[in-house]
């Protein structure tokens, strides 16, 4: 009888454990339509397709989903509790562990002094690990780099470090590396530098309207209001020409309802955003509805208002800030 190497017999033990983690064919569709529900700001679609998925015995790829639908709803234990098993399941996986680093991020950033602690610095292992896993990984790096400029040295923070992922960006994606090259210089308190940077992101960038934003948050940071609001029209400009940076709007609508500037504008982009862009996790619909029923009841139109909420409700049942909403 012939006997297998061991390298021969590795592979076949691989080939094997790749073929049960597979989605079956139907299994894959439901991911494909949940992940779409995802992107729609359709979150009680996207959970009622990848619920059965999960209980008992789900894949990786299912409560990775689940974890980033529950992110968007702000529910930050559960994305973290479902991200976590993700990467148990597949720890080969670099947006496995960039999702629960970022999941853990946003529990670190709302616990106590002790839990925040201990949490940082597992934030810090796994965009680590994401990076280490896939170096092409800009979603990865920029995650990195950013933990690094702003957190303390005590639990793995530091500028020099934060140059070293700038300098890998540089090679994937430039105008991402001036973005964090602009919060360097932000955190040295060089905001000519910083401001320099984040100009430079626009020219690079394949979409300029969303850095267009990213240059008026940092004039909201200084508090210069006049520019971080010429700074938003113009993302919102560039946005008309590229229905796939729709987040600019939602990012610029943020800011003006954040610094209770010209809420008129503010609901223009968000209508625009839902009607006319590309949608994105990343800009939760639901979550744009609820901003705009907030802005209509400013305006006072109060059955616009009661309209978005509905419209908010029904894409995501349990988001809390539109069950919160009262007229």
């Amino acid at each position: 009888m012939r006997v297998l190497s061991g390298l021969i017999l590795a592979e076949l033990v691989l080939a094997a454990a790749a073929m049960l983690a597979a989605p079956a064919p139907g299994e894959r569709e439901q991911l494909v339509q949940a992940n779409t529900a995802l992107q729609a700001g359709e979150a009680d679609k996207a959970l009622a397709l990848l619920n059965p998925l999960a209980n008992p015995g789900g894949g990786a790829e299912t409560y990775n989903l689940r974890c980033r639908v529950e992110y968007t709803l702000e529910q930050w234990n559960r994305a973290a509790n479902d991200c976590e098993e993700a990467v148990k399941l597949d720890g080969q996986n670099s947006d496995d562990h960039l999702w629960l680093g970022r999941a853990l991020g946003e529990k670190a950033s709302r616990a106590s002094f002790l839990s925040a602690y201990s949490l940082a610095k597992r934030v810090r292992a796994e965009f680590e690990e994401a990076a280490r896993l896939n170096p092409r990984n800009a979603e990865a790096l920029a995650s990195l780099g950013e933990y690094y400029d702003s957190a303390p040295a005590v639990v793995g923070g530091g500028i020099k470090k934060s140059e070293t992922v700038a300098a890998q960006l540089e090679r994937i994606d430039p105008a991402r590396a001036h973005v964090l090259r602009g919060k360097i210089a932000e955190q040295r308190k060089d905001f000519g530098t910083a401001e320099r940077e984040y100009k430079q992101a626009i020219t690079a960038s394949a979409h300029p309207a969303l850095q267009w934003m990213t240059l008026a948050s940092f004039y909201r940071r200084r508090e210069r209001f006049a520019e971080m609001e010429s700074a938003v029209r113009s993302g919102e400009n560039g946005s008309q020409r590229d229905k796939h940076a729709g987040v600019a709007l939602y990012n610029g609508a943020s800011m003006l309802i954040e610094t209770k500037r010209d809420p008129a504008l503010a609901a223009k982009m968000l209508e625009e955003y839902l009607v006319v862009s590309v949608k994105t996790e990343e800009a939760p619909a639901f979550v744009a509805h609820t901003w705009l029923a907030r802005l209509k009841l400013q305006l006072g139109d109060m059955a616009a208002a009661s309209r978005e909420r509905s419209a908010a409700l029904a894409l995501a049942h349990e988001y809390k800030p539109a069950l919160d909403l009262k007229f």
